[in-house]
């Protein structure tokens, strides 16, 4: 028998003339057309339906404001979203799930220092149920003691948990470099709290909070966008206040500084993180920025995913992207690294962002970073959850549908040049600041020598 002759990647795309041509890419086809309305109910709920028939679904996101001050503000908010489909006036744990299975549906919920979401999906024909579930969890909701009291268990056991987690450390520890007590950094409340959460101040702060004015409501799926206003209008004509739902306060412009190390004694990795201030996706030239993002680090193709991942194999994973909180937009870089490398990739990183307004990206690299930021656009609004969930990101910005159709004509406008310029304001290594956590005992003469790094605790 004869053994079977296995060829790698690279023998693959090449001959004996040489590299194997890459086929041209294929043209960029409209965004389709879809029939949708957005507009704002009488309660003040912002309403945003689009119909995508493509199966017979729906798929439905909730969007309430939820920002807070008070000391218990963070783990009151996560008890009630762990709590708030637990059970109404006239429906039980049991009853909701029931009534949800029959209709082919799901329910879930989640909350950060911005905003509570509630997500659902259905059958199209199960629609009318879904919304009188919905509207029974946002007016009735019962918040009984026994239920908050479980849920409050789980949770506290989930957070001891994450706060072990070397990302859930960083990201706290990044927060606090960037907007010191801001309430937007309160992202993972302390078990502590949790514990001190009686079911009386999780019902005050539905009644208080849970509101329809300044929060939107997007369906996506085999619906008459029309028709299903209308419904909508009924079926949550009860849901009304006289008071908006809270808006996180306006973040603190960020500016550069010296990047900060968190200790972590003995760890093997360390989570390296920088930020600086970004622009809004309604700046004229944000589509330069995302072009020049994209180039930087936001695809495995991109200049820094090759040098510390594919050339010096620092990470196994790196990325730079967007953070869109309220009106303020940030670019945010990460990658976890070995502990003896760390001073290396941080250095390397810093190369990476002078060397991408130094060397802009070539006529080339833009046009590879918008074939994939075009394409990738298309394919995460090909399904009903894809494109709810852009439209509910959109939403939060004011935004909605036509933005959303027309950033491909954007970016395919976008110039060499302008990707250029876009890379020299933005990526500058001194308007990034950041953390590194990890071993200071292993990692701190390094990162001294580097320079840019203040020891101490975030």
């Amino acid at each position: 028998m004869t053994a079977v002759q296995h060829r790698s990647a690279q023998e693959i795309g090449r001959t004996e003339r040489g590299p194997r041509p890459v086929p041209p890419l294929g043209g960029q086809r409209a965004a389709a057309e879809l029939s949708h309305v957005d507009t704002v109910l009488p309660n003040g709920l912002r309403v945003l339906a689009v119909r995508k028939d493509t199966v017979p679904l729906v798929e439905v996101r909730l969007s309430i404001p939820f920002a807070g001050t008070g000391e218990l503000h963070a783990a009151t908010a996560e008890v009630l979203a762990e709590t708030i489909v637990t059970g109404t006036a006239r429906r039980d744990r049991v009853a909701i799930d029931t009534e949800m299975a029959l209709i082919g549906g799901e329910l879930s919920t989640v909350v950060d220092p911005e905003r509570l979401a509630i997500s659902a999906s259905a059958l199209a024909s199960g629609l009318p149920t879904l919304f009188d579930v919905l509207a029974d969890l946002l007016t009735e909701a019962s918040y009984v003691d026994a239920e908050v009291a479980r849920e409050s268990a789980r949770l506290i056991e989930r957070l001891a948990i994450a706060r072990t987690q070397p990302r859930t450390i960083a990201r706290e520890a990044l927060q606090r470099r960037r907007y010191g007590n801001h309430p937007v950094t309160r992202e993972v409340p302390e078990a502590e709290d949790v514990a001190k959460v009686v079911p009386e101040a999780v019902r005050a702060l539905h009644a208080n909070a849970v509101l329809p004015r300044n929060s939107t409501l997007v369906i996506v799926g085999d619906v008459d966008p029309d028709a299903v206003v209308a419904e909508l209008e009924r079926a949550l004509g009860d849901w009304a206040s006289d008071k908006s739902a809270n808006v996180l306060p306006d973040l603190p412009e960020l500016t550069g500084g010296e990047v900060l190390l968190v200790p972590r004694p003995g760890a093997v990795q360390s989570q390296l993180r920088l930020s600086a201030q970004a622009l809004r996706r309604t700046d004229p030239r944000y589509a330069h920025l995302q072009l020049a993002n994209l180039a930087y680090g936001g695809y495995f193709s991109s200049r820094l995913v090759e040098n510390i991942r594919e050339d010096k194999g620092y990470t196994y994973s790196a990325h730079s992207g967007f953070e869109f909180t309220g009106n303020t937009a940030t670019l945010l870089v990460d990658a976890d690294t070995a502990t003896d490398v760390t001073a290396a990739a941080l250095l390397e990183t810093r190369y990476e962002l002078a060397r991408l307004g130094l060397v802009p990206p070539t006529a080339d690299e833009v046009e590879s970073v918008r074939q994939y930021a075009i394409g990738s656009l298309g394919i995460s609004i090909s399904s009903q959850t894809g494109l709810a969930g852009q439209l509910s990101a959109l939403a939060q910005a004011g935004l909605g549908f036509e933005w959303l159709a027309g950033h491909p004509e954007r970016l395919a406008a976008v110039t060499a040049e302008e990707v250029a310029e876009a890379a020299l304001d933005f990526f500058a290594p001194h308007r990034f600041t950041g953390v590194v956590v990890g071993d200071a005992d292993t990692i701190g003469r390094g990162l001294e020598a580097v320079g840019g790094v203040a020891i101490g605790a975030a």
